[in-house]
């Protein structure tokens, strides 16, 4: 398969450059749209691995720990973002279950596994298997990963539920918002920055 790392395509009207080394302050944008094309990375392959391995735990806590405790006339219940989901499923809400068990967990886990699986292999110095298929997923898939949407709705329940029942946020929803802002950090990065990363790995290691 051919790949041209050294070109960058507009997101939004396709519009193709070639890639440039910018400076800390400075941003690419599309000569047409105006919209932004890329940014210099300001993270090593270490740190964004790092960050990666902290958003994975985050997420196995966010959605093995309860989002929402709730306790009406002795009785109580809690739920996890998974349940919540698949609670949907179940009556006029069942149209929008699976967008929503895709947008706040499927996506949010295939990313984290897809960027802990290319950065492990780059923190070797190596392209990963697969490498061109797992970026172009990554690409694909950024934006339909909607945590904010799940932490949202997690805000809007117990303001909804605290008029008539005692409600409090569980550790989930606190891993949720700290999942949130991991996720920003690792999937917001630019990742097409790995092209070049590999590429000169594999320069180095043809000319030794």
């Amino acid at each position: 398969m051919k790949t041209y790392p050294s070109l960058v395509a507009c997101e939004h009207c396709d519009s193709v450059y070639r890639r440039h080394a910018l400076r800390s302050h400075e941003v690419a944008r599309c000569d047409e749209c105006h919209a932004v094309l890329y940014r210099p990375n300001r993270t090593n392959v270490n740190e964004w691995l790092a960050l990666t391995i902290a958003a994975g735990i985050v997420f196995v806590v966010a959605n093995t720990n309860p989002v929402i405790r709730i306790s009406l006339q002795g009785v109580r219940s809690e739920t996890t973002l998974w349940r919540a989901a698949a609670a949907l499923a179940h009556g006029a809400a069942a149209p929008i279950a699976v967008p929503t068990a895709l947008a706040i967990v499927v996506v949010p886990f295939i990313q984290i596994v897809l960027l802990a699986w290319l950065l492990t292999f780059a923190h070797a110095r190596q392209r990963a298997p697969g490498f061109a298929w797992a970026m172009r997923m990554l690409g694909a898939l950024r934006p339909w990963s909607m945590i904010e949407v799940g932490l949202l709705a997690i805000l809007v329940a117990i303001i909804k539920l605290s008029s008539f029942a005692q409600v409090a946020p569980g550790p989930g929803a606190w891993a949720t918002a700290a999942l949130l802002a991991l996720t920003a950090l690792i999937a917001g990065r630019d990742i097409r920055w790995l092209w070049k990363w590999t590429d000169s790995i594999r320069e180095c290691g043809t000319g030794a």
